[in-house]
């Protein structure tokens, strides 16, 4: 089969799980629809170093998930510094130390994770993060990557990347308190 020809049967057999999973790690429609586009650009020109050894499926993950890195990386660099103020006040000491309650009294973690209604307050409260950690976020801990791995593909500092995962579940868990156990 000729180039052309095995690249419009890719597009048609691979765009959909592309797609699902680039817009799963932007959380934009568009921005998903670009990178992986981005992809299918990327492997026209560099179909010739495919070698057949995994699933077409796979090669074309591994070059959307590079893309999206760059995406980010460069996102990463471009993006405002994020202000903390609403965790801490000029001393550095907590303002609001209801964001330490224990929720234990709330229910088992696995009742939890079993509730569709906080999962979808949770997919919610992970959309409110700031892209940037977002996507380190659910890279760490969704898709289970490794720290060093995931600091080298988006070229943070494993220290940074440990700061900002804690800020981002800071920032769960207030709006956890605020959105799912206030309610209860």
């Amino acid at each position: 089969m000729m180039k052309n020809e095995v690249l419009k049967n890719w597009i048609e057999h691979y765009s959909e799980p592309l797609l699902k999973k680039a817009f799963y790690l932007l959380s934009d429609k568009e921005e998903a629809e670009d990178i992986v586009q981005d992809v299918f650009i990327a492997a026209f020109s560099s179909y010739d170093s495919f070698e057949g050894k995994s699933q077409p499926l796979t090669w074309l993950m591994a070059i959307l998930n590079r893309k999206v890195a760059d995406f980010y990386r460069k996102k990463y660099r471009s993006e405002p510094n994020i202000r903390l103020d609403h965790f801490f006040d000029e001393t550095g000491s907590w303002k609001n130390n209801d964001v330490l309650n224990d929720w234990n009294a709330a229910g088992k973690e696995s009742e939890l994770l079993d509730d569709h209604d906080f999962n979808k307050t949770l997919e919610e409260c992970i959309e409110e993060l700031p892209s940037r950690w977002k996507i380190l976020l659910k890279m760490y801990y969704i898709e289970e990557k490794k720290a060093p791995e995931v600091s080298q593909e988006f070229n943070v500092s494993t220290t940074n990347l440990w700061k900002i995962l804690q800020r981002s579940r800071m920032q769960l868990r207030e709006c956890l308190e605020f959105n799912w156990f206030s309610k209860l």
